[in-house]
């Protein structure tokens, strides 16, 4: 975990339980508003919309 800026915390899970980091932030006294994914194992979702899929690369495995 660290801070991306005043509002804003970024976390890195290898296997992430149900509200895992809704639990952690409630526990230090942090209030989640919204989550966003970025990553997929080393694949970036990037401008992929809400809902969307794709279809992977040659060069991307999971």
């Amino acid at each position: 975990m660290c801070w991306q800026n005043r509002d804003q915390l970024r976390f890195v899970l290898r296997e992430g339980k149900k509200r895992q980091i809704r639990r952690m932030c409630e526990m230090v006294g942090l209030r989640v508003v919204g989550l966003k994914r970025i990553r997929i194992g080393n694949i970036m979702l990037g401008n992929l919309p809400t809902g969307q899929w794709r279809y992977l690369r040659d060069d991307e495995t999971i």
